[in-house]
């Protein structure tokens, strides 16, 4: 299993915002961190599915 830093923010909505500086644009938004965390995973895995095709 890859791991992954994985940045997290909040904006000025409450919105919180995750990215991975290691996979340039695999990001992801949600209401909530469990949300967000389930959310940035699958982009995750979404975004080495892509690679990996190339």
């Amino acid at each position: 299993m890859n791991k992954f830093k994985v940045i997290i923010e909040q904006d000025e909505d409450g919105i919180y915002v995750a990215s991975v500086p290691e996979l340039p644009g695999c990001h992801t938004q949600a209401q909530t961190l469990d949300e967000l965390n389930q959310r940035i995973k699958e982009a995750i895995e979404l975004h080495l599915e892509v690679i990996s095709a190339k």
